[in-house]
């Protein structure tokens, strides 16, 4: 019931951002009870029953051909992350007894030494639902020190979204943050009988009302490559700019890496973080250090 929910929440938002003029279809009379398009406007775009299109937004059990989604999605001008997200939503789910247990993430010994190597960029990898499962050095400095959070807390998007430091850290918090939960909405259709993400999306609505406006717009993003701005309490404003890499073999690890923008206030900013870093009486401390919950012994998420 609830993933019916879902896909039809998911469709109604989409439909309902788009105008006819836009759509190029005719305005039949200045009132109309719905915002963007109707339910056969939308179907006549995507050359399918108006029937057929009602039941599917309603998340009655059907089962559309590639070809039907394809013309659905082109109706409704839905980007690759949008496309992909309606079609974990339609996508049939298997009747389990019980849930399987929560999968340990863990970064292979290989991977966690490839991530090491690079110095002169602030880099992690993110698993599931944006657990943090690694870091490097400068990422710790820039961002937050994550290893030593208790595991549960290790999760990016609860990090920004609930930690003050993050607040502070990011120049264009409210962005970031809102993307973070079109990111996370993302997984979770991708993933739905996930315990995990059902955990943290519950803790996040229950602590942020910013989290729950955004989680009912029912956005969705995937990250790629970007542009951030940072305002550090040691260097100041430093703009970077990022690229996101899927690991081979680790269909749910992503690597992240951050550089200066090239802008020169930007790059003298990184160096001075890199030298402070570097310098054994600061002692490399990430601006959100909970160090006095460290948990040493187990750096992976679950």
């Amino acid at each position: 019931m609830a993933r019916n929910q879902e896909l039809s929440e998911f469709l109604r938002r989409c439909r309902a951002r788009i105008s006819p003029e836009s759509a190029g279809l005719p305005q039949r009379g200045a009132y109309r009870r719905v915002p963007g398009l109707r339910r056969e406007e939308v179907a006549q775009l995507a050359g399918v029953s108006t029937d057929y299109y009602t039941r599917l937004e309603q998340g009655r059990q059907i089962s559309p051909s590639p070809n039907v989604l394809e013309a659905v999605a082109a109706a409704l001008r839905l980007d690759d992350a949008e496309r992909a997200h309606l079609s974990d939503l339609v996508r049939p789910q298997t009747n389990r007894v019980r849930r399987a247990p929560p999968v340990v993430q863990r970064v292979r010994p290989g991977l966690r030494r490839f991530l090491d190597s690079f110095t002169d960029q602030a880099g992690f990898i993110l698993g599931r639902r944006g657990d943090v499962l690694a870091t490097n050095h400068l990422c710790r400095v820039l961002m937050a020190d994550f290893d030593a959070m208790p595991f549960r807390e290790r999760n990016l998007t609860r990090w920004i979204i609930l930690d003050p430091a993050a607040r502070e850290l990011y120049m264009d918090w409210e962005q970031i943050a809102s993307e973070m939960t079109a990111i996370l909405r993302l997984d979770a259709g991708r993933h739905p009988d996930d315990t995990r993400t059902a955990e943290l999306v519950g803790e996040l609505s229950m602590k942020s009302e910013h989290f729950r406006r955004w989680w009912a717009d029912h956005k969705v993003l995937d990250r790629t490559f970007g542009h951030k701005r940072f305002r550090h309490p040691v260097v100041g404003p430093v703009s970077i700019d990022y690229q996101a890499f899927t690991m081979p073999g680790e269909d749910d690890q992503t690597l992240f890496l951050y550089l200066p923008a090239q802008d020169q206030a930007s790059q003298d900013a990184w160096r001075l973080l890199a030298s402070w870093s570097a310098d054994p009486a600061t002692g490399g401390a990430g601006i959100g250090d909970h160090a006095d919950n460290a948990v040493p012994t187990d750096r992976s998420t679950s």
